[in-house]
């Protein structure tokens, strides 16, 4: 099975100034085939005044912007992201990097913006652990993986 994860772009504005509805639209139109990485900083000019945006997140990063993206605008301390798989969540543990997500035959671990790390498939997994920094998978019965992201 495979993961099917969207194509996306999460901006947070870096100026004071309420956007309207469908802003979203004109500023993918603007970024349009550039590439953009998560972290960065990326400017637009939109009646003749720079705009400059922070990528929260882009997934995968780099992305170039085309008509394939789906591109959020968030404001505000508040951040959200949402995923969606193709398996059950059998459960998630947070640790010092990211977290990892269980699934029935996989462990898929994320940093805090939600992006893959590592992902694996086992035959049978049996119990993850966690510490500040590492990550302890058991799995076959008599099997252990040690993960350092």
């Amino acid at each position: 099975m495979f993961m099917v994860i969207a194509m996306r772009v999460l901006l947070k504005p870096l100026f004071d100034a309420e956007l309207p509805s469908g802003f979203e639209d004109i500023l993918k139109a603007k970024l349009s085939g550039r590439e953009v990485r998560t972290g960065v900083e990326v400017e637009v000019e939109l009646l003749g005044k720079p705009l400059k945006f922070r990528v929260l997140l882009a997934e995968p990063s780099p992305l170039r912007i085309g008509s394939g993206v789906n591109l959020e605008i968030v404001g505000g301390a508040l951040e959200v992201l949402d995923m969606e798989f193709d398996d059950p969540v059998e459960g998630v543990l947070p640790f010092g990097k990211g977290f990892v997500v269980m699934f029935p035959r996989r462990v898929l671990i994320l940093n805090q913006n939600g992006q893959k790390i590592y992902s694996d498939e086992f035959g049978e997994l049996n119990s993850v652990n966690v510490s500040e920094d590492v990550v302890v998978v058991v799995h076959d019965r008599s099997k252990i993986r040690i993960v350092k992201p």
